[in-house]
């Protein structure tokens, strides 16, 4: 699907009413916007984190984690991780 549209002076652009509604665009979604191949790729991002649960399955090992758990293990290496940068910083390493 596709439709023409034109940008304005401030830079925007309008989608038409067949994109929207195709792919269930409301006021206030937020885009990813970058250039792929010389064209522009705007990708909505209307989708969180939670709807994509158990679109892989069930987990090789049986093991389920709950959405705070899973949020407190990347918390867990995100700091581990800004602690080695920091370390590595201090110690002038590259």
């Amino acid at each position: 699907m596709g439709a023409f549209t034109t940008m304005t002076s401030k830079g925007q652009l309008t989608i038409p009413k067949a994109v929207r509604d195709a792919l269930k665009l409301v006021p206030g979604t937020k885009f990813f916007v970058t250039v792929r191949d010389g064209q522009v790729v705007a990708s909505p991002k209307n989708r969180q984190v939670k709807d994509l649960a158990g679109m892989l399955g069930r987990p090789p090992s049986g093991e389920v984690l709950s959405v705070e758990q899973m949020n407190e293990a990347v918390r867990g290496i995100a700091g581990e991780e800004d602690e080695r940068i920091t370390r590595q910083w201090r110690d002038g390493r590259k």
